[in-house]
């Protein structure tokens, strides 16, 4: 029994030496793009105005999506919420743009991902209280109950797993990083 364990041992230890540092960030990158890119791209979409302007005065939607309770509060007349409510859905929608772009091209990577984790947190905690996902148990879900699929609790899971692993290893060989890291001065004081 001892071989066997010594074999297996030996033989994932030189797998996880060998691959974890490029295998696993390089992963968790490509499976982001496949999975999420389009995802938060479209969503940022949907709060653009109209035309060039659009970038810089968000629809009525992005603010009934960011502050649904206020602009229920306020009769959907954007004109009534303040500057913060302006400056909030501004980042907001960069954000949705910015962020998955810098994951994507892998720069900027732990930042970015910690971004994208802060971002998915407020996200579900608007979709929690400002939206009522807290009283639809379908939606909300629920951790160890069989059900693997509620937008929620099990989801959003899933999305932020994928980011620590960005935040903890790092891009991989295949980013932006990597190529201005190889490019950067030696800073002996740094090491």
């Amino acid at each position: 029994m001892n071989t066997l364990i010594s074999i297996h041992d030996a033989t994932f230890d030189r797998l996880e030496n060998a691959a974890a540092p490029w295998l696993l960030p390089t992963l968790a990158r490509f499976t982001f793009a496949a999975t999420l890119l389009l995802y938060f791209w479209n969503s940022g979409l949907t709060k653009l105005g109209g035309g060039i302007g659009g970038l810089f005065a968000p629809s009525l939607g992005a603010y009934a999506q960011i502050f649904p309770k206020a602009m229920e509060a306020v009769g959907y007349d954007v004109g009534q919420l303040g500057l913060f409510h302006r400056l909030v859905v501004l980042a907001g929608t960069y954000a949705e743009f910015l962020l998955p772009l810098l994951l994507l091209l892998g720069l900027a990577t732990r930042l970015s991902a910690l971004g994208m984790i802060g971002f998915i947190a407020v996200q579900s905690l608007t979709d929690l209280f400002g939206h009522g996902a807290i009283s639809q148990p379908e939606t909300l879900g629920a951790w160890f109950d069989r059900v693997p699929d509620s937008p929620i609790l099990d989801q959003r899971l899933f999305w932020i797993t994928v980011l620590m692993v960005l935040v903890i290893r790092g891009a991989g060989p295949l980013s932006l990083d990597r190529l201005l890291r190889r490019h950067a001065p030696y800073d002996s004081s740094a090491a």
